[in-house]
C-alpha cells in the first residue's frame, strides 16, 4: 500500500481491504505554534484546511507577537491522513488554538484516542490552556517541540519539566514544515499509545 513515507508524491491514496485499524488523533497548540505546517507536511492526502484571513477584527484578541508574519488563521479545523501500514491508518485533526474556538474541542474529540500537542519553547505558558483541554477530555499526550529558526533548544527534559508533565509522556523535537521529522514526531507518539495498551 502507497504511504506518504514511501513516496515523494501526494496523490490520491485508497485504503486497501487489509487496513484492520482507523485511529483519529488531536494535533493541538496555541495560536500559530504550526499545527496546520503540521498537518500538511504530513499528510498523503491534499488536507482540507479551514483557514482564513487575519482582519482587523482580531486586533487586541489575537496575540501576533511570536509570529508577526502569520496572515491566516485555522477557524474549524484542518483534516490529514496518514497511512503508516497495510494495517493503519491516522486520520489527523488540527484543532484552532484560540481560546474561542474550544468549543470546537468537545465535538473534535469524540472518538479521538489522544492528542499531539506542538509546543514553541519560547512560549510555553501558551500551551497551558491547551493542557488542561487535553486532561478535561482525557486525551493521552504527546508533545512536539517546534523548532522555530532563530529560537533557542532546550532537552526534553527541561520542556517537560517547564509543563509539569508525566516522565513516560513523550516530548520529541520536531520541525513542522519537514516530512520525515513530522512523521518521527508522529511514530513516537503512536508507538507511546500502543505502549499504553500493553
Amino acid at each position: 500500500m502507497a504511504s506518504v513515507l514511501d513516496s515523494p508524491n501526494r496523490g490520491p491514496v485508497h485504503l486497501g481491504r487489509s487496513v484492520q485499524t482507523a485511529v483519529k488523533l488531536l494535533v493541538v497548540g496555541h495560536f500559530g505554534v504550526g499545527k496546520t505546517t503540521f498537518v500538511g507536511s504530513i499528510s498523503e492526502i491534499e488536507p482540507l484546511r479551514t483557514e482564513e484571513l487575519i482582519t482587523e477584527a482580531s486586533t487586541g484578541v489575537d496575540d501576533l507577537a511570536g509570529t508577526p508574519d502569520k496572515t491566516t488563521t485555522t477557524v474549524a479545523l484542518d483534516f490529514g491522513r496518514l497511512t503508516l501500514s497495510e494495517e493503519l491508518v491516522l486520520y489527523l485533526f488540527g484543532t484552532p488554538g484560540q481560546q474561542r474556538f474550544q468549543q470546537l474541542w468537545e465535538d473534535l474529540s469524540i472518538g479521538a484516542l489522544g492528542a499531539l500537542l506542538l509546543v514553541d519553547p519560547e512560549r510555553l505558558g501558551e500551551s497551558f490552556p491547551i493542557l488542561d483541554l487535553v486532561e478535561q477530555y482525557g486525551l493521552p499526550c504527546a508533545v512536539g517541540v517546534n523548532r522555530f529558526d532563530g529560537s533557542p533548544s532546550y532537552a526534553a527534559d527541561e520542556v517537560r519539566e517547564a509543563l509539569n508533565l508525566p516522565e513516560d509522556v513523550p516530548v520529541v523535537p520536531c520541525d513542522v514544515r519537514d516530512q520525515a521529522s513530522s512523521a518521527n514526531t508522529l511514530i513516537t507518539f503512536v508507538e507511546y499509545l500502543l505502549s499504553r495498551t500493553d
